[in-house]
């Protein structure tokens, strides 16, 4: 990837907070590339150390160890070179509550040296109705709203979005979705962070999955989805189909059947040929297949893969600590 096609670039990126024996590490070398006109999705559990990486990307924080670039500037140390050419939406904004839409927006217009009018970024976002509203009184969808209005407001080339549509009736997501890929055809570069795994899927070019501080999974969503397997689930009385029996010589598993008291469950790198065995075994035992659910591997399954493993080795870690 050359200079001019990575508008972002980390490399071995870290941020600590704390000191001594009570320091925290929430970036733990992250290695990361953003190319110019995408969208790249930042995912991750509670706690992964998004936030705390977008800070630092953004030019809010300095890191704490390794490099981070923005047009090939160090965003934190040349703010007032990187500052002008984007626009953050943060989770919170904290705007004055007295002051009206058109009034906050205008507060905000007054810090940039061009972009779009006032009315121009309350419109875009359908907030134009509602600019003599006081920001008390508006809703928590339209706060996000506003919040999304003054980060487009300088025209930015890249655009960091902090979990956007939070608070956002479903028409309204839409609607924002709609925003995104108008933006992204003008070619600018969005960085999002989002709980919404729908929204990944819907926008996204290419996605990271965070754990531990660390970058654990990236890719399209068709690469990170491709290592996951394909799951069958059912519940039958007949011991024909155990998981000792015909369901052991079934073709194309991942992995060996897993029985529990709400049934059978299959992993499989190949569904149409499992799913077809499956119902072949079924037929011949003369067996009743209940409840049956097929499922392709799916964004959602990678993430809770990685939100599993987190729960699993915490219980370990409590494990070795009781033991020790």
């Amino acid at each position: 990837m050359s200079s001019y096609d990575s508008v972002i670039t980390a490399r071995g990126l870290r941020r600590s907070y704390g000191t001594g024996r009570d320091t925290f590490e929430a970036v733990r070398g992250v290695d990361l590339h953003v190319r110019r006109g995408e969208l790249f999705a930042l995912l991750g559990t509670n706690g992964a150390g998004k936030t705390s990486l977008l800070e630092v990307v953004e030019g809010i924080a300095p890191a704490g160890g390794g490099r981070v670039e923005v047009f090939g500037l160090d965003p934190y140390r040349e703010r007032r070179r990187v500052r002008p050419r984007t626009g953050i939406m943060l989770q919170e904004a904290g705007f004055p509550s007295d002051l009206t839409t058109a009034e906050t927006a205008r507060m905000w217009h007054g810090t940039l040296s061009g972009g779009v009018t006032v009315a121009e970024s309350l419109d875009l976002v359908g907030l134009g109705p509602r600019r003599a509203v006081p920001v008390k009184s508006l809703s928590g969808g339209e706060r996000r709203r506003l919040d999304l209005a003054l980060a487009l407001m300088g025209r930015p080339e890249v655009l960091f979005l902090d979990e956007p549509t939070t608070g956002l009736d479903p028409q309204s997501r839409r609607d924002a979705w709609t925003l995104v890929r108008r933006l992204l055809a003008d070619g600018t570069t969005v960085v999002l962070t989002t709980h919404y795994l729908e929204e990944a899927e819907e926008l996204a070019d290419r996605l990271a999955i965070m754990h531990g501080g660390r970058i654990v999974r990236a890719g399209t969503v068709a690469e990170i989805v491709a290592g996951e397997p394909a799951r069958i689930r059912f519940r039958t009385a007949d011991a024909a189909l155990s998981a000792t029996g015909t369901l052991a010589s079934l073709p194309a598993l991942a992995g060996a059947p897993r029985c529990d008291a709400t049934g059978v469950e299959l992993a499989t790198t190949d569904l149409q040929a499992t799913l077809t065995a499956l119902l072949r075994a079924a037929q011949d035992a003369g067996a009743e297949l209940v409840g049956l659910d097929a499922s392709a591997a799916s964004l959602e399954r990678a993430f809770l893969a990685v939100a599993e493993g987190e729960a699993a080795g915490a219980a370990s870690g409590q494990r070795a600590a009781v033991a020790a």
